[in-house]
C-alpha cells in the first residue's frame, strides 16, 4: 500500500514539473518573440532648410539625425521657403525647438523666429546668422574668416597683381547672404595685391547655371551679357582680365571644371572650388582647379541639435560655435 501510495506521489510530482517546465517554455517563447517596445523619445526638433538637397544640405541632415539618434530623439526637415509658410506655423506645432537656416530675406526670417521667441520655443540658426539685440545661437562658419582664407589662396606667385571674381549660388543661401563679409576678407588678405574691385556674379539652383555663365564670360566678349551676373563687364581688356575666379557651391565648381577644359582654359585661369565631392577632388588631381574651400556641414547639424537639446535640459547654450572651414589642395589629397 505504501509503495503505491510512494509511485502515486512521484507519478504526482513528475506531472507538475513536466507543467511547470512547459509553461517556463511557453513563457520564455512568448518574451523572445514579442518585439520589444520603442523608447519613448525625449525630444523631438524640427529643421527649416531651403530645398535645396545638394551635399552640403545633406550632410547638415546626416549630422543633425545622427546627434538625435544619440540624444535618443527625433528631428524632422521642413521648408524654409517662405511660399509654403512651413516655419510661420512652427510655434504651433508643439515641437521641443527649431533649427533655423535662414534664407535670402532677413527681415522675413526675423520676424518668424521672434513669433517663436514669443511662444518661448528654442531656436538656433544655422548657416548664416541674423543680428539681433537678443541673438539666437548660431552654429556656422565666420565668413570673414573664410574669405580671408580664400585671399591667402588667391596669391599668385611673383607678387602678381589679382584680379579676381566671386561666384555666388542660390544653392548656398548662407554664403550669398553674407558676401559683405566674404569680400571684406578676401580684400583684407589681399591688401594691395588686389587689383581693382570684387567682381561678383550669382548663379540659380540649376546645376548647370554656372557653365552657361562661364561661356558667357568668356565667350560673350566683355561679359556685359552674362546673364546671372550682378557686376557686368571687367577691367581692362575683355573677360580675360580675370585671373582667379572663386565658387562657393559644389555643383558650381565641377560644372566650370568641365567647361574650363571645354574652352580650353586650363592654366590660364586660377580657380578656387568649393566643397569635397569626388567631382571637385578629381579637378584638383588633375590640375584644373588650385584649391577648394570646405565647410563641415555635418558638424553644423550634429551641434545645433545637440545646442537645442542643451537648452532644453539646461536653460542655455553657447552662443555661437564656430565650425571652422578646410582647405584641400593638391599636396593634401
Amino acid at each position: 500500500m505504501k509503495k503505491l501510495l510512494s509511485l502515486g506521489l512521484l507519478l504526482s510530482g513528475i506531472l507538475s514539473l513536466t507543467a511547470f517546465l512547459g509553461s517556463l517554455y511557453k513563457a520564455w517563447r512568448l518574451y523572445i518573440l514579442t518585439p520589444v517596445s520603442a523608447p519613448t523619445l525625449i525630444y523631438h526638433f524640427s529643421m527649416y532648410l531651403p530645398d535645396n538637397r545638394n551635399s552640403f544640405f545633406e550632410g547638415i541632415i546626416q549630422g543633425a539625425e545622427r546627434a538625435a539618434e544619440e540624444l535618443n530623439s527625433a528631428v524632422s526637415i521642413h521648408s524654409i521657403d517662405p511660399a509654403k509658410n512651413e516655419l510661420e506655423t512652427a510655434a504651433f506645432t508643439g515641437v521641443d525647438g527649431v533649427i533655423v537656416c535662414p534664407y535670402l530675406d532677413d527681415a522675413l526670417a526675423r520676424r518668424q523666429l521672434e513669433k517663436l521667441s514669443q511662444y518661448q520655443m528654442p531656436a538656433v540658426l544655422i548657416n548664416h546668422n541674423l543680428p539681433n539685440d537678443r541673438p539666437w545661437p548660431f552654429i556656422g562658419v565666420n565668413n570673414f574668416d573664410m574669405g580671408r582664407r580664400i585671399g591667402m589662396l588667391s596669391m599668385l606667385p611673383g607678387g602678381e597683381p589679382v584680379r579676381l571674381a566671386v561666384v555666388y549660388s542660390d544653392k548656398a543661401p548662407g554664403i550669398y547672404a553674407e558676401r559683405e563679409l566674404v569680400e571684406m576678407g578676401i580684400s583684407a588678405a589681399l591688401e594691395n595685391r588686389l587689383e581693382g574691385a570684387i567682381l561678383r556674379y550669382r548663379t540659380n539652383l540649376n546645376p548647370l547655371d554656372a557653365e552657361t555663365l562661364l561661356v558667357r564670360l568668356f565667350r560673350g566678349g566683355n561679359g556685359s551679357d552674362a546673364g546671372s551676373a550682378e557686376t557686368a563687364g571687367f577691367p581692362g581688356e575683355g573677360s580675360m582680365a580675370i585671373n582667379t575666379i572663386v565658387f562657393t557651391d559644389p555643383a558650381d565648381t565641377i560644372a566650370a571644371a568641365q567647361t574650363l577644359v571645354d574652352l580650353n582654359l586650363v592654366g590660364r585661369m586660377q580657380v578656387i572650388g568649393f566643397g569635397a565631392d569626388a567631382g571637385v577632388t578629381e579637378s584638383i588631381r588633375k590640375g584644373i582647379i588650385s584649391a577648394s574651400v570646405v565647410i563641415n556641414s555635418d558638424r553644423i547639424g550634429y551641434e545645433a541639435v545637440r545646442s537645442l537639446a542643451a537648452i532644453r535640459t539646461t536653460g542655455y547654450t553657447s552662443t555661437s560655435i564656430d565650425t571652422g572651414i578646410d582647405i584641400i589642395t593638391g599636396g593634401n589629397l
